[in-house]
């Protein structure tokens, strides 16, 4: 079934592959908070997935170089100017091709309708050497990008 997302307008809205994320994260990275405009940015990660091709004409994309150096698409609601999601340049599939396994698409949190508390205990803090808030004790956290496990 997935979640059902949209944009702060509603023109743009769109459903997940899944019915929640394969994690959250909390980031602390200066890019994130300018991004937000808030301390921290929310991120749900799902298999790779594309927006609805009805969408396609109000969205529009930015990508940018990632601390790590990597690129970073970044899709965005052309009326509203939401941020709706992100995801890797250099994974993005050839036209006709399949996503790489490992491919994820980042949901923006604030688009995402049945995003709740119970999903957020286990939120992972990333870029926490930037984090102007005070991180909690005893939960998962890394200084700058996660390690894969």
């Amino acid at each position: 079934m997935g979640m059902q997302a949209r944009c702060q307008c509603a023109k743009v809205r769109f459903t997940t592959p899944l019915d929640e994320p394969l994690a959250l994260y909390a980031c602390h990275c200066t890019e994130c908070r300018h991004q937000s405009s808030a301390a921290f940015g929310i991120t749900a990660s799902f298999p790779y997935f594309e927006l609805p091709a009805s969408v396609s004409g109000l969205v529009g994309s930015y990508t940018r170089k990632t601390l790590t150096g990597r690129h970073l698409e970044c899709l965005f609601c052309k009326n509203c100017g939401s941020r709706l999601l992100h995801r890797i340049h250099e994974a993005k599939p050839a036209p006709g091709e399949a996503p790489s396994p490992t491919a994820t698409t980042n949901v923006k949190g604030g688009c995402l309708e049945a995003l709740d508390k119970k999903m957020m205990r286990g939120i992972v803090h990333i870029w926490t050497e930037n984090a102007i808030i005070y991180i909690p004790e005893g939960v998962e956290q890394w200084p700058k990008e996660p390690q894969k496990h």
